[in-house]
């Protein structure tokens, strides 16, 4: 039990730098002579060096102890974050980026892997609603530094000492990793070969949850990036009144992450999944009628309700559909797609808004639901064939 608090408390770190910069960046600019825009490249070397960063952590768990690649990866992000509060040009800022992104994916896939193989479903939903609690916890704290002297500088420096003293816990507690590991695994397992990503690849099954994770992804970063700007431009609503109702699809995704821990116990894990991915459907109709506004505001809630179960779920089916000895890496490669998604599709998507105007958006949104639908629903056949082995 102690061991799943610090697990915890991590998935709250991870979340913590996941917003700042963007509620920080408007007065952070000015003191560092940076373009508005310039935000867009710093999140693009973090999402890469999380990108990177997936793909190795299953070779770097293996040598090194999920213990040690944890600790090791929250001290590069309290590094970074220390850095970003010293900073006095924005080309520092590009260089730790990538310390930065390249911990918080290690983070993210290693410990995601983690739960799946030893904690029961509950315990992954709880997880990623901590996260949740991290990210809105961020932007709130560095929000009470920006109207002092050294307002970001502060915030930055108080979330490297949270991450900080993360680490010293981390290191502390590497013996009950150590102790959880042995009494836990299989011997077998022990002894299994690495599952490398090229061979994790090659099974079946797996290009179409890399499929679906890009596609969850896309939906949930989209409709966050967008949403404001489809209601003000679309729907005529007040820019005060768009920016509360995606908090409000925000707040959908964790009360429902939360909600979901509390029934894991008795709704299997693929009827989450189900029922998340038909909420997102009805969510989007809602966004796509021309009737009312307010269907339309209760269609973000709708879809960030339906984002809930997907992500937390699907990884922790993983080790039943592919086995435990393959699921580091599936999931590595799971956080790739992800982030790739995240990366790729909102620009694409507000590029397209741009030509088309964001009537099409809500276009788009279905069309990544549909493939969300088809990929989530052929995946449950490989649930169904490790429940008959």
């Amino acid at each position: 039990m102690l061991l799943l608090f610090i697990i915890y408390i991590a998935f709250i770190s991870l979340g913590l730098p996941d917003a700042v910069l963007g509620s920080s960046w408007p007065v952070m600019r000015n003191d560092l002579n940076a373009s508005l825009e310039f935000a867009g490249v710093i999140s693009l070397i973090i999402s890469a060096g999380t990108v990177l960063s997936s793909l190795y952590v299953t070779k770097a768990i293996h040598y090194f102890g999920i213990g040690k690649v944890v600790a090791l990866s929250v001290l590069l992000t309290a590094v970074a974050l220390l850095g970003f509060s010293m900073s006095n040009m924005a080309l520092a800022l590009v260089f730790l980026a990538i310390p930065l992104g390249v911990g918080a994916g290690a983070v993210d896939a290693g410990l995601n892997n983690f739960v799946a193989l030893h904690y029961k479903a509950k315990h992954m939903n709880y997880l990623h609603s901590f996260w949740g609690v991290g990210a809105t916890a961020g932007p709130l704290l560095m929000a009470n530094f920006l109207a002092l002297t050294e307002g970001w500088r502060d915030g930055y420096m108080t979330i490297a000492v949270v991450q900080f003293l993360l680490v010293i816990l981390l290191f502390a507690s590497l013996p009950l990793w150590k102790q959880f590991v042995t009494h836990s695994v299989k011997r077998d397992e022990t002894s299994a070969p690495l599952v490398t990503n090229m061979t994790a690849l090659k099974m079946k099954g797996v290009s179409l949850q890399l499929i679906m994770f890009f596609s969850y992804c896309a939906i949930e970063t989209s409709t966050g990036l967008w949403a404001a700007s489809y209601l003000t431009t679309e729907r005529n609503i007040l820019p005060v009144d768009a920016a509360f109702w995606v908090a409000m699809y925000y707040l959908g995704i964790t009360a429902g992450r939360f909600a979901c821990g509390v029934i894991a116990e008795k709704v299997v894990e693929e009827t989450l999944i189900r029922s998340g991915v038909v909420i997102i459907l009805f969510g989007c109709v809602l966004l796509a009628l021309p009737f009312s506004g307010e269907l339309t505001k209760m269609g973000l809630i709708f879809i960030g309700l339906g984002c809930a179960p997907i992500f937390p779920n699907t990884l922790q089916m993983t080790p039943k559909r592919f086995g435990s000895s393959a699921s580091q890496a599936i999931i590595g490669l799971s956080m790739a797609t992800a982030y790739t998604g995240i990366m790729v599709v909102p620009p694409i998507l507000g590029a397209t808004a741009k030509v088309f105007t964001f009537a099409s958006f809500p276009m788009i949104l279905l069309f990544l639901v549909a493939i969300l639908l088809l990929t989530t629903e052929r995946l449950r056949r490989y649930s169904d064939m490790s429940l008959r082995q």
